[in-house]
């Protein structure tokens, strides 16, 4: 077996500090990312930083260009589309099955989640908003008993998270996404699977809707 390299958390550590500095706008889209300085601004070793940025393309949030190595990617509404109609599939079994397993869990639990996501939607830290709605999300893939739900999600959130950071920068969370979020767990708590099914994709559904119209005005703007 070969010696372990840097230490995952190390690594965690540098990939969120450049998605950090890519979600507030201060690595724009295009913006080649350049190993060796990142390394110098984070006081690392070049190894995790490289093995950061490997983990940052390969989850779409930069690119190889041609002669100037790994770029930030630009948001793309079709892209987003098509994760988010992954999601809706994927939430709407989480809320099926914690209906179904968790009902209990679900009323001790959510309540304290919720609240600290209005508390997060009132305040203006988009980071905290975007770790609030995560955190949401993976109580779902929790309470369903099936671990593979998270498993599936995973590769799939630091995109999602860019996406939310990148319109919530610029515009207003919708009012009334933690009332949804309620719902979701009132239809949990009661053990009601279909009706939490069919209330977590249209949540999603709502959300892709939200966030595509938001990307594509931005973009217009931009042009």
């Amino acid at each position: 077996m070969k010696p372990l390299s840097a230490p995952p958390n190390r690594v965690e550590q540098v990939r969120d500090a450049i998605l950090e500095e890519i979600t507030s706008g201060r690595l724009p889209a295009g913006e080649r990312v350049i190993q060796e300085q990142i390394a110098q601004a984070l006081g690392v070793s070049r190894q995790p930083v490289q093995q950061a940025l490997l983990l940052l393309r390969d989850q779409g949030v930069l690119r190889d260009a041609a002669g100037r190595g790994l770029v930030v990617a630009p948001l793309e509404p079709d892209q987003v589309r098509h994760m988010y109609e992954l999601r809706a599939v994927i939430e709407g079994l989480a809320a099926r099955r914690a209906a179904e397993v968790a009902a209990d869990r679900a009323a001790k639990l959510g309540p304290a989640v919720i609240e600290a996501g209005r508390k997060a939607a009132a305040g203006a830290a988009v980071a905290r908003m975007v770790a609030a709605d995560r955190r949401f999300h993976e109580l779902l893939y929790e309470l369903s008993g099936n671990p593979l739900l998270a498993s599936s999600m995973s590769a799939h959130w630091t995109y999602t998270e860019r996406v939310m950071a990148e319109v919530l920068t610029r515009d207003e969370t919708p009012r009334d996404i933690w009332d949804q979020h309620a719902a979701i767990l009132d239809a949990i708590a009661a053990g009601d699977a279909a009706r939490a099914e069919a209330l977590a994709r249209a949540h999603i559904t709502q959300a892709a809707s939200f966030m595509t119209t938001r990307l594509r005005a931005l973009a217009a703007a931009a042009g």
